[in-house]
């Protein structure tokens, strides 16, 4: 296990997230909103963030190459539309320049009282929520292979791209254990594409966090999504103890069960690369 080239704009990294957008995903979480709004606003607020986190003085770097698949019914397609509709992967800098609009929204911040007060905040929109048809698990992750098979082949001295899969349901059109485990297999000089699988639930039940086993798994489909998940490497392992997430070396990138805050947890700790330069 490598994963420690440093990220350039010369020598960037991939993130591809997988959403699946089958008509489960309209069922409602605690936050009020459905599976597929709570996905889509921390998918939004995740693009935001790795914007932020290429942007100088001189303007936004492309670090990252980022794309979004979203699959439902028979099919996997370009999750983003508008001017980034052409390709599945995009530098950086051209997302941040595409928003589909920008939306005025109320976010609770701290008024220095003790208490809380409403504040307005721009809220970019690439992604939007969708929720119908079934779970063509085994397309999507033959799609998001074909592109990182290309962007690999491109950029051979790149830290791995990195997969963030997020699913409600099982897949309505095969196994996708084989085909999971071959995307794993496609590298580059520094390791092999990163799988991470999030279950999202509106159970209420305890979730699992990058487990390093299945033992503590009570049925087969969560042990599929277990098997599919790549080990963390020791990055991740950090970023995820500082959220106070116990991981070590035996980790899989694999949450279960999650609910509002291990989404955006998810999301933010898979999102963390190597050193930027």
């Amino acid at each position: 296990m490598s994963y420690s080239a440093e990220i350039s704009r010369t020598s960037p990294t991939a993130f591809l997230f997988l959403v699946d957008q089958s008509g489960s995903m309209q069922e409602v979480m605690s936050s009020g909103k459905s599976k597929a709004q709570f996905v889509a606003d921390v998918l939004n607020r995740t693009l935001a963030v790795l914007i932020t986190r290429c942007t100088k003085s001189e303007g936004t770097r492309d670090y990252f190459e980022v794309g979004v698949l979203g699959y439902s019914g028979n099919v996997a397609e370009n999750g983003l539309s508008g001017a980034l509709s052409s390709t599945i992967l995009h530098p950086i800098s051209h997302i941040g320049d595409n928003p589909l609009r920008v939306e005025d929204r109320i976010k609770r911040v701290d008024d220095g009282a003790g208490g809380l007060v409403n504040q307005t905040i721009k809220f970019p929109v690439w992604f939007e929520p969708k929720a119908a048809g079934g779970t063509p698990m085994c397309n999507a992750i033959t799609t998001a292979a074909e592109q990182l098979a290309a962007w690999c082949d491109a950029h051979p001295d790149s830290y791995p791209p990195t997969v963030l899969h997020v699913t409600d349901g099982e897949s309505t059109d095969g196994d996708p254990e084989a085909l999971a485990l071959q995307l794993q297999r496609i590298g580059t000089n520094d390791g092999q594409v990163l799988l991470f699988n999030l279950h999202v639930s509106v159970l209420g039940g305890d979730p699992v966090k990058f487990p390093i086993s299945d033992a503590s798994l009570g049925d087969n489909y969560a042990k599929l999504l277990f098997r599919m998940s790549s080990p963390l490497p020791p990055l991740l392992q950090k970023a995820a103890e500082e959220k106070g997430i116990r991981a070590t070396m035996e980790s899989r990138g694999f949450m279960y069960n999650a609910e509002t805050a291990e989404i955006a947890d998810f999301f933010d700790i898979g999102t963390r690369a190597a050193q930027l330069r």
